[in-house]
Parts: C-alpha cells; sequence; structure tokens
C-alpha cells in the first residue's frame, strides 16, 4: 500500500541547522522533535504548524526525553541563565584585564546564543579555536575571534576537553605581558540542573 506524505523541516532551536520533522498524510499527521530547544511561544509563531488561523492536528509527538525525569523540575529558561552568566562574567572581568573567563563548551555547535549576547553586551570578542565552522554563520563571525588577547574564551584543547588546571586556559594562555592570568571557568550545561536539585 502507497501513500504520499508530506515532509516539513521546522527550525528545533538546538543548535544550527538542527530541524524536527513534522510528516502529515492521509492517515494523520506526526511530529518528531529530536533534541530541541524552544523559547515559550516559538511553536505557537512556527507557520508551518498551522492551518489558517488553526493549529494542524497532530496525532503523535514522538519527543526527546533527555530531561523527562522529575529530577530536572526546573530547568530555568535560556534568558535567564544568560542574565546569570552575564552577572558574573562582567563582575569577574571587570576586576582587572588579567581576570578571564573559559566557557567550558563540551560540543563544537549550540552556544551562538550565549557568545553573541556576552560580546554584544560587554564589547568583547569570544576567543575560539578555529573560525572555519562559522563561516556559514555570518552573524556569529563578528562576535568570536582566533585572537587569544581576550577576556572571554571559549577554546578546547584537541586532545584534553578538561584541561583547564591552575591558571592554564585550554589554547595555552598563561600570562599576558608577564601578569599571570586569573581564570574561572564557566560551564554551560542543561545537566547540571538534575544532578543539584537545591
Amino acid at each position: 500500500q502507497k501513500e504520499d506524505i508530506e515532509v516539513t523541516l521546522l527550525p528545533a532551536g538546538h543548535c544550527p541547522g538542527s530541524v524536527m520533522f513534522l510528516f502529515e498524510g492521509e492517515n494523520g499527521t506526526v511530529l518528531y522533535t529530536g533534541d530541541f530547544r524552544l523559547a515559550k511561544g516559538e511553536a505557537a509563531r512556527m507557520e508551518l504548524l498551522h492551518s489558517g488561523s488553526r493549529v494542524k492536528d497532530i496525532q503523535s509527538v514522538y519527543l526527546d526525553t533527555t530531561f523527562c525525569d522529575p529530577k530536572f523540575y526546573h530547568i530555568p529558561s535560556r534568558e535567564e541563565c544568560l542574565k546569570g552568566i552575564l552577572e558574573l562574567v562582567r563582575s569577574w572581568i571587570s576586576l582587572t584585564r588579567y581576570h578571564v573567563v573559559w566557557l567550558n563548551c563540551k560540543a563544537a555547535y549550540g552556544y551562538e546564543y550565549l557568545f553573541i549576547n556576552l560580546s554584544e553586551e560587554l564589547g568583547i570578542k569570544v576567543h575560539v579555536n578555529k573560525l572555519d565552522m562559522f563561516r556559514n554563520m555570518p552573524e556569529i563571525l563578528y562576535h568570536v575571534t582566533r585572537d587569544r588577547h581576550t577576556q572571554i574564551h571559549a577554546c578546547r584543547h584537541p586532545r584534553d576537553d578538561d584541561c583547564f588546571r591552575g591558571n592554564r586556559l585550554p589554547c595555552g594562555m598563561t600570562c599576558q605581558n608577564g601578569t599571570p592570568l586569573h581564570i574561572i571557568s564557566i560551564k554551560p550545561s542543561t545537566m547540571w540542573f538534575g544532578e543539584r536539585i537545591k
């Protein structure tokens, strides 16, 4: 038995290029989310989930369930997290120009929102190992740099992701103009909220 199915890709908001799949056919409509991260109200603004003035009837949703566990009873919004990180980074780097922040990002993509907002708010570019991975995302290129002489780093060590020890950044920087750096590490991760419920 054959059936024509229309497949629509919807932005998942997880990392650049991530999508959700909407399958529509004679036997109904199915939404497969995969990993996704949508802000409140974002799905309501997706025109492709609507038919005229009403939301399409979806018979089945295959939902990514990473955080479908009671221990993740509260995950702050992206905006709340940004506000907290911004306050911490601003207070640290304002102490001296030798106070540096390392963003311990475990994945290559998915932190663009953080980099762009920190850079815009603080007027400081974020040091990354490579720019070529962002070539197709011109909106971020102004906010990242290969220049290690910045106060915000998201660089990674090729052999050891956890190489932050003492006052050494993954890119190898330990001082500027002979003055030792004072480094704090911030690990942007949703998993934290399941491990530290209090």
